[in-house]
């Protein structure tokens, strides 16, 4: 049986923490400059919940079967 490769997930959860933590600085620079409304609403949060619920099943893809 193959062991699991522990530094690949973890760099997968630092690249996913990486890339929010860019996003809310981003998001935070265009609400300052005005090109989002300070309400919090975000044009593209339904793309992201399509992308959120998408990215389990591509996870499972990459998992070589047992």
């Amino acid at each position: 049986m193959a062991t699991p490769n522990y530094g690949f997930e973890k760099r997968q959860k630092e690249l996913a923490k990486k890339r929010k933590k860019e996003d809310k600085l981003k998001a935070k620079s265009d609400r300052k400059s005005g090109l989002l409304p300070e309400d919090g609403s975000d044009p593209d949060a339904a793309d992201d919940a399509d992308n959120a619920v998408a990215a389990p099943d591509a996870a499972d893809a990459q998992t070589p079967p047992a």
